[in-house]
């Protein structure tokens, strides 16, 4: 049996600790000893079972006034009764062998039937991974941007679209769902493998409209595409996606400020080098620490953040204007999560200046 790794500065996502109605099924060990888990995650499609998410019930917020309360204004919680009948399956962490971790993994579950479902995505993602990997998890921006893709179904029909730290590629197959091309980014050969299982075990919500996501690699630190290891551009990748992207997508991204930094390097480099105007949404989740350098509770990668934003739209370079602006969050809510009054969307409009 393979040896399970921990570290002592490991982060999890809020995602992984409340999964309610949905299965983690631990399925081997990845090469650097990581447990590998594949999830289920179910679209909420109204009662109808209708294709379109234009008609896709919203989700409200509870209203404190609607909270039950005893005669002392305290919360009256009803707890679940103790049922020791139940036939409810225990669920299990099982481990298989690292050798046996190929794409044929896939194939070993029992629940064939409910992975076709339309309305469930089937995601590999590890948790509690080091901070060099938290790509490999998946985090409630993911869900807040894919959310409003299918709040928006209408506006990214048939577009071509880029999605930069794709990092799993759920958002990415969101997308395809309305899109015609995505190209989902990442960067390293773990982390895009892993993504492209994702992407071929979901295949079935975005092929029948003729979609195609291409998972590829894509370096912020580096000025060019990558054209020589696996997960490479060609050059008609490169034409197609210079020509007729109109949207750029980035979920939950910014937690290090030379990420940051080279995220709006590369929004920079390639929108200026796009044919059409474009648009990038970015979600972000602010997440408050204690630092004993501000003796107080803090958001630095946050901040810097909205500084790369605020430096972004007030640039005059006489190439490229950018309009920033925060995005509503007033869409309806499709996925199972904790919408925190910490996300936070934004929109960035870039368009050429004509000389």
């Amino acid at each position: 049996m393979d040896q399970v790794t921990f570290r002592s500065d490991t982060v999890l996502s809020d995602v992984h600790l409340l999964l309610p109605n949905t299965r983690h099924l631990m399925k081997r060990l990845n090469g650097v000893g990581q447990p590998v888990f594949t999830s289920k995650f179910r679209i909420l499609r109204d009662i109808d079972g209708k294709d379109s998410s234009d008609d896709l019930p919203v989700r409200e917020s509870s209203d404190a006034s609607d909270v039950p309360r005893d005669e002392d204004g305290d919360l009256d919680v009803v707890r679940r009764p103790r049922d020791t009948t139940s036939d409810r399956d225990a669920v299990c962490p099982i481990i298989l062998s690292q050798s046996a971790a190929t794409s044929s993994d896939q194939d070993e579950d029992s629940d064939e039937e409910e992975e076709s479902a339309r309305d469930i995505i089937i995601i590999e993602h590890t948790m509690a991974t080091p901070l060099e990997d938290v790509g490999k998890q998946i985090w409630r921006g993911a869900f807040l941007l894919a959310d409003f893709i299918l709040a928006q179904s209408s506006m990214f029909k048939g577009a071509t679209v880029l999605e930069l730290g794709a990092g799993t590629g759920l958002t990415s197959i969101v997308m395809a769902m309305v899109a015609k091309t995505v190209y989902c980014t990442d960067v390293g050969e773990d982390l895009l493998n892993m993504c492209q299982r994702n992407v071929t075990v979901n295949k079935q919500h975005f092929e029948p409209q003729e979609s195609e996501i291409m998972v590829r690699q894509l370096d912020w630190m580096a000025d060019d595409f990558c054209t020589d290891l696996e997960f490479s551009w060609t050059d008609i990748e490169v034409a197609d996606l210079h020509d007729n992207t109109t949207f750029v997508i980035a979920a939950d991204v910014c937690y290090d400020d030379d990420l940051t930094d080279a995220l709006f390097r590369t929004i920079y480099r390639l929108s200026s080098n796009m044919r059409k105007p474009s648009t990038a949404y970015i979600s972000i989740e602010k997440r408050l620490n204690f630092t004993l350098q501000h003796m107080d509770v803090s958001c630095e990668a946050y901040d810097h953040f909205r500084h790369c934003l605020d430096q972004l739209q007030q640039m005059k370079d006489g190439k490229m204007n950018f309009k920033v602006e925060l995005v509503k969050i007033s869409f309806p809510q499709f996925f199972q999560y904790e919408r925190v009054e910490q996300l936070e969307l934004w929109k960035v409009t870039a368009e050429r200046l004509n000389k």
